[in-house]
């Protein structure tokens, strides 16, 4: 099994740059609303920020699932800031 993310590190959890993800986006009902590959650069957080920025553009974007590309495992789950 798998040992989960490094403790005590900052920023994203399974960030290592160079390393290859989807950011897979969702609606409120479940469904997949669209996506991108997303190659971590130097500056991993601004690298994500980026992309979850741009995922949270589409009002119907609700949450935003990160796996790996290579056996697409499941490392995190972004949802949209409640604005109410």
């Amino acid at each position: 099994p798998c040992a989960g993310p490094s403790r005590g590190r900052g920023g994203y959890p399974f960030s290592r740059a160079g390393a290859l993800r989807t950011v897979r986006r969702y609606s409120a009902e479940g469904h997949i609303v669209g996506g991108r590959l997303l190659e971590i650069p130097e500056d991993e957080e601004q690298g994500f920020d980026a992309a979850f920025d741009e995922a949270f553009a589409d009002p119907r974007v609700a949450l935003v699932h990160v796996r790996a590309v290579e056996y697409g495992c499941f490392h995190f789950e972004v949802r949209r800031r409640d604005t109410a």
